[in-house]
């Protein structure tokens, strides 16, 4: 089966859409499948590149914050779409942005069915411009969305049931499938024997992009409530639009002396991720929009206990074993509570971890390969 997947950027690194693209093809393609790429240009190398290559596209007035986030449009070209439509058996979209909204009508009409992605909420794109809670914006969006891609789809992926049941509200037509973006399994890492050092701090991770959606603010505050703020060091391991803002208030609070431990700021490469989750005593997870969180479960593979923030439009929480993981999102003394009730109960919390690495096994990334496969058949079998 001839599969194109279309994406605006498919090769930014420090991107989870990007990165969740590039390992479905890499496991498709492993799996018999033949997979090409309808994307911008790769601008961090000078191979690989896309199958099918398109210009970047510079969005007016907001274009670098786009960039800042990882990330760029590509132009719909149509000469270019049209002869990737021609090759494939399905096309599937990664987005719903303009590119795929030519890419389906022009499918449509060469009788290519089409299946989607359910990768982010209008919410996502919108926090940046602190427009993240103006319902009226955020709802139309997503009818937008609904109307000129996804219903225009044979069969939609929805990674967690959260996105499933808000897809469902707002009249989305296509066949939801609850498949999640899936990991790639990795064996912990962490040492048996834990350090029992009584003066070492606890290391506490947060890894994430630095932005308004992922609300890193929120356990800076926490440490104004926790009672083991002075021996905690925090580690933010991600980079985004909101860096500068979140490291000033992260010095304020050494300056103060509400922490012992300046905060660590540091970008990592997937193998670097997990040799830091290894480490870690608490992995927090404080996003407030949120579609699936696979970097969530990459820590968690690690036997890391996570705290992780619950909110309508934050699927995250979907990961916690019990409510000792769980606080509501922006609430930093709830949060507090949370570290502070492990950070209390170290046996508990190593016999956790490993509990908790157990239980990502049900995300492996070849049963999501399994089902998309499924899903893509079933598509072609309406063509």
């Amino acid at each position: 089966m001839k599969v194109l997947f279309v994406v605006n950027n498919y090769y930014a690194s420090g991107n989870g859409l990007s990165a969740s693209a590039r390992r479905t093809v890499k496991y498709l393609k492993e799996a018999g499948l033949d997979v090409r790429v309808l994307s911008g240009r790769n601008h961090e190398a000078e191979t690989p590149q896309p199958e099918y290559v398109l210009k970047d596209f510079k969005v007016p007035v907001f274009d670098a914050l786009v960039q800042s986030h990882g990330y760029k449009f590509a132009k719909a070209d149509i000469a270019v779409i049209e002869e990737a439509v021609k090759w494939a058996d399905v096309v599937h979209l990664e987005e719903p942005f303009i590119l795929q909204m030519v890419t389906v009508r022009i499918a449509r009409h060469f009788g290519v069915p089409c299946t989607g992605t359910y990768h982010l909420h209008p919410e996502n794109l919108f926090c940046s411009i602190n427009l993240g809670d103006w319902k009226f914006l955020n709802s139309n969006t997503l009818r937008i969305w609904r109307d000129m891609v996804f219903n225009l789809c044979t069969d939609i992926q929805c990674p967690t049931e959260n996105v499933m049941e808000r897809l469902r509200a707002f009249g989305f037509k296509s066949r939801l499938h609850l498949i999640s973006n899936g990991i790639i399994p990795d064996a912990s890492i962490r040492p048996q024997k834990p350090d029992e050092d009584p003066d070492r701090p606890f290391l506490v991770v947060c890894i994430g992009r630095l932005a308004v959606e992922k609300d890193q603010p929120t356990l800076l505050e926490a440490m104004k409530y926790s009672k083991y703020a002075k021996r905690i060091q925090l580690y933010f391991a991600g980079r985004g639009p909101e860096a500068d803002a979140i490291k000033a208030r992260a010095k304020a609070l050494y300056d103060e002396g509400i922490v012992a431990y300046e905060p660590i700021f540091r970008f990592h490469d997937r193998d670097g991720l997990r040799q830091l989750a290894a480490k870690a005593d608490l992995y927090i997870h404080c996003a407030t929009v949120e579609v699936e969180g696979l970097s969530a479960l990459e820590a968690l593979q690690q036997a890391v206990v996570p705290v992780i923030a619950e909110g309508d439009l934050t699927a995250t929480s979907q990961f916690a074993l019990d409510e000792r993981s769980l606080f509501p999102t922006h609430d930093a003394k709830a949060l507090a509570s949370c570290i502070d009730y492990w950070l209390d109960h170290p046996v508990e919390r190593e016999e956790m971890g490993w509990k908790y690495a157990e239980s990502t096994e049900e995300y492996d990334i070849s049963k999501s390969i399994s089902a998309l496969i499924r899903m893509f058949e079933a598509a072609a079998s309406t063509r």
